[in-house]
């Protein structure tokens, strides 16, 4: 798909298809107007028909216009003008998308892009137009047979511009180049997480890692091995890793554009390919989706994918655990007790919270051996959060405030939201252990996506550390989401900006 920002009179504009807005009890916006002008009354015509009345997400597809020079004109409706909103800019531009995939238009202008929306400018009209349209574009078809790809229907569109003030031509170029760069690493983190367990393995995953590096000279890829992790006294990683033929890796990448000497942001992702709760096993239903529980993993590699397309001036590492949780005599136990990288023993109460267990080794490793200025982790922790914010917020956990607030800032400019919940000392104390020096989960079913990222607190005092829950956000139904790529990219542009400011 072909991004481009251009500034010109709607109704001198030629192409298979304009759009623009329509508001509540069908108001056209500015650009609909113009074109109602030209066309002599022709859209207002066919709103009177009550084909559609400007309702948020409506839209009504019309060919023809007379006196028109694009052969379509598409209205999408907005809803209430006072409510207009970011989300209600997103629906709109979604809505859009949705409905000229059904079109035989290859190339549409967008007028979307002039709407006022508050305390955002054109730029960040233009970013979320290009995410909103790319996440609507997207499928995963790479899995059924020749004849069903055969008789997909494939979207004829292959040009989408969107048009700007002329003021705001070159921040909106900018701006779509950098948006297609984030969607590029939600498509590649929506890809992994889609892919079924029996081809995306920690080896699958691992190489996916390579082949990225091998795309960008800028990022460097090492695997370390069942015996390497041996070696480093992971023993909380590998406990988890035994129950699988599926040998584990730890996927490290990094990326160094930063001044020399300046110390990188860490991701650590969880990658766990497959999650059956090993001992503790889980319910059959739904565990198809547990596919899913290497998603922090793929949006740290979707991350590098995306920054490194920007060129972003900072150094950056990452590091994904990767291995299976399935039931083996080999297995964990309830009741077995484990030795982390840290020295930290582990009574495994539960074995179906394995991910904090893979994620405090690498997280110790990536403490000595990169002494990272802020460390983000990222994973499908817990069921918890997901009864606590549902689908729409990934749980945040921080040890320092102003790393907080500028994740929950990034995830508010991109649509991308978190929510921060309490990181208190009082529920250390949950996760006591009778035989070991923590339990890897509480006795009780209470505060469940607390004391999961308390766990974690243990393993990252030294650091100026955040985790971030993404087991309600990183996918939806059957399908991979890609977040929380857009929060953590716009994180680190954000950072990238700061870091270049003199001090």
């Amino acid at each position: 798909m072909k991004y481009t920002v251009k500034s010109a009179p709607v109704a001198r504009q030629q192409a298979d298809c304009a759009i623009v807005g329509v508001f509540d009890r069908r108001a056209l916006d500015a650009h609909g107007e113009a074109l109602d002008k030209t066309s002599r009354g022709a859209l207002g015509q066919a709103l009177k028909r009550g084909d559609l009345d400007g309702k948020s997400g409506q839209t009504l597809l019309l060919s023809d216009v007379p006196h028109v020079a694009c052969e379509r004109v598409l209205l999408v409706g907005l809803g209430r003008e006072r409510d207009f909103d970011e989300a209600a800019y997103r629906k709109a531009c979604a809505a859009a998308a949705r409905a000229l995939r059904a079109t035989g238009a290859a190339d549409a202008v967008s007028y979307l892009t002039h709407l006022t929306v508050k305390a955002r400018d054109a730029a960040w009209r233009v970013q979320q137009a290009v995410l909103a349209t790319e996440d609507e574009l997207y499928r995963f078809d790479e899995f059924r047979g020749s004849k069903a790809r055969a008789d997909i229907a494939l979207p004829k569109l292959r040009t989408l511009t969107l048009d700007v003030p002329e003021p705001d031509l070159k921040a909106g170029e900018r701006a779509a180049k950098g948006a297609q760069a984030v969607a590029a690493g939600v498509r590649l983190t929506k890809d992994l997480g889609n892919t079924p367990p029996n081809v995306c393995t920690p080896t699958y995953l691992a190489g996916q890692a390579q082949q990225l590096a091998q795309r960008h000279p800028d990022v460097s890829v090492r695997v370390l091995d069942r015996e390497e992790l041996e070696r480093l006294g992971m023993g909380s990683f590998l406990g988890v890793a035994r129950g699988s033929r599926q040998p584990p890796k730890l996927i490290l990448l990094e990326y160094r554009k930063g001044a020399d000497g300046a110390k990188p942001v860490a991701l650590v992702g969880k990658g766990i390919t497959f999650d059956s709760g090993g001992i503790s096993i889980k319910p059959a239903d739904k565990m198809d989706e547990m596919k899913f529980d290497m998603c922090g993993g793929a949006s740290v590699i979707g991350a590098f994918e995306a920054v490194a397309r920007l060129g972003l001036p900072i150094n950056l590492v990452g590091a994904v655990p990767a291995c299976e949780n399935l039931p083996d005599g080999e297995a964990n136990k309830p009741g077995d007790i484990v030795s982390s990288m840290a020295g930290i023993t582990i009574e495994i109460l539960n074995t179906d919270a394995e991910g904090r267990l893979i994620l405090c080794d690498a997280l110790t490793y990536v403490e000595k051996e990169y002494e990272p200025a802020v460390c983000i982790d990222i994973a499908t922790l817990t069921g918890a959060c997901v009864i606590a914010l549902g689908a729409f917020a990934s749980g945040l956990f921080s040890n320092t405030p102003e790393l907080a607030q500028a994740l929950l800032a990034a995830g508010e400019a991109t649509g991308d939201r978190a929510w921060q919940l309490p990181l208190w000392e009082d529920y250390q104390g949950m996760l006591k252990s009778e035989h070991a020096d923590v339990a890897n989960v509480s006795g009780g079913r209470d505060a469940g996506a607390i004391t999961a990222a308390s766990f974690l607190h243990r393993f990252t005092r030294k650091m100026k550390w955040a985790h971030l829950d993404v087991a309600g956000t990183a996918w939806r139904g059957k399908r991979a989401t890609g977040r929380p790529v857009p929060l953590l990219v716009e994180y680190l542009s954000r950072y990238a900006e700061r870091a270049a400011k003199p001090s």
